[in-house]
């Protein structure tokens, strides 16, 4: 067996400590469950941030990298490879009619649709460069999208803050009308927000968004990093939404994360091919962006998803966790509300809990995560077994009854 103190005060001197990491090493993973170096099994509801969107080690997902790897490892964008080619085949098939950016993660991603909206907003003479972002949003944490998060917390000591980076309250139409001006070039929004606490908006908001942006010539961004891959019961989170003419509502540019690459570091910009075209040669790049390993397994991400009808069984496991919570007498003092979609859950606590909360979780054998103080969130693989689903879940109601 490791020695795992051993391995911890190593990881301590060798590692730089800007992640709050648990004194747990990880050692193995398969579907929902996770060993750590000690053999201590946890069922894993929170699936590494969402990247394991279909949970650790599939095999599937192995052969797919295993296969690439033994036959071309990377190349470059200098050059076409097919396993891009597909994967944006499978994009513009579930998403909507668009061209794909590869990058490495969200936040790259993000950079790239906020670069391509001021691209636009400079076409024909025009001087549009602001983007306007939610309060209580998150778009990562390079330095331009530190500025683009509606957090002041992610920006302070990095001040003075990228320029041209607005926010308003989420849901407050009247607010983000009155602050889109002849300079604004694009909106950027998350249809869920993630960080801030599974936060949803007002049914009729996104099309009001959509109509603004169509009137003012404003490009629409939507951030799918948490939300996308059919996590919350719809391949992408925007297919939720209502349009005023009674049909969808669809972004100018999409951005993709975190389960795109399975827990593999792939970033997209998905981009309707007019405002796409704008990228030509030298305007953007990303040396290892599109690395055809990581390709060939997000193309099977889709082809598994597509195969296993897992966007239907997504939406339905969520509602039984939803009636589960909400059945539980013994959380009705304790849940002030349940948010999300699907596999992505967020239950508001009406007080904040002690500090060590999800060190109590993992104790009792369940992975979870706390956000914005007091909202736990649920995001595990979305081919989660039923029993392991319903295990998970008493696990989480075990330790939150038992909060004072």
């Amino acid at each position: 067996m490791p020695d795992t103190q051993a391995i911890l005060e190593d990881g301590k001197k060798y590692l730089i400590g800007n992640y709050a990491r648990l004194p747990i090493v990880m050692a193995r993973g398969e579907g929902s469950r996770l060993w750590d170096s000690d053999g201590k099994e946890y069922l894993d509801l929170f699936a590494g941030f969402g990247g394991c969107i279909l949970g650790h080690c599939h095999p599937e997902l192995i052969r797919a990298a295993t296969e690439q790897a033994q036959r071309l490892w990377h190349v470059g964008n200098t050059f076409y490879t097919t396993p891009q080619i597909e994967f944006a085949e499978g994009l513009n098939r579930h998403a909507f009619a668009g061209q794909a950016f590869f990058c490495h993660s969200g936040a790259e991603a993000n950079e790239a649709a906020c670069k391509l909206a001021r691209l636009r907003g400079h076409q024909d003479g025009g001087k549009k460069w602001k983007i306007i972002s939610l309060h209580k949003s998150f778009h990562g944490r390079t330095l331009a999208m530190i500025a683009a998060t509606g957090n002041p917390a992610y920006r302070a000591g990095f001040e003075p803050a990228v320029p041209g980076f607005i926010q308003v309250e989420g849901g407050d139409f009247a607010a983000l009308d009155a602050a889109v001006d002849d300079e604004t070039a694009g909106i950027i929004m998350e249809p869920i927000q993630g960080e801030g606490g599974v936060n949803q908006y007002p049914t009729d908001y996104p099309a009001k968004v959509r109509d603004l942006c169509d009137r003012r010539g404003v490009t629409l961004i939507f951030d799918e990093v948490w939300t996308g891959c059919g996590r919350t019961g719809r391949w992408f989170a925007h297919q939720h939404f209502v349009g005023s003419g009674g049909g969808g509502v669809t972004p100018d540019i999409m951005t993709l994360g975190k389960a795109v690459g399975g827990g593999l570091p792939v970033g997209v910009m998905w981009a309707r091919p007019e405002i796409g075209k704008l990228l030509v040669p030298g305007t953007h790049g990303c040396t290892l962006g599109g690395n055809p390993i990581c390709m060939a397994v997000a193309r099977t991400i889709f082809e598994v998803i597509e195969r296993d009808g897992l966007v239907a069984r997504a939406e339905a496991l969520g509602r039984h966790a939803v009636a589960r919570l909400r059945e539980e007498t013994r959380l009705k003092a304790k849940i002030a509300d349940l948010r999300g979609a699907g596999l992505m859950m967020g239950i508001e606590l009406k007080s904040a809990p002690q500090a060590g909360f999800v060190e109590r979780a993992l104790a009792k054998g369940v992975a979870i995560n706390l956000t914005a103080k007091q909202v736990v969130r649920l995001a595990p693989p979305i081919n989660i077994s039923n029993e392991d689903w319903d295990a998970g879940l008493d696990r989480v109601i075990e330790t939150l009854v038992a909060e004072q």
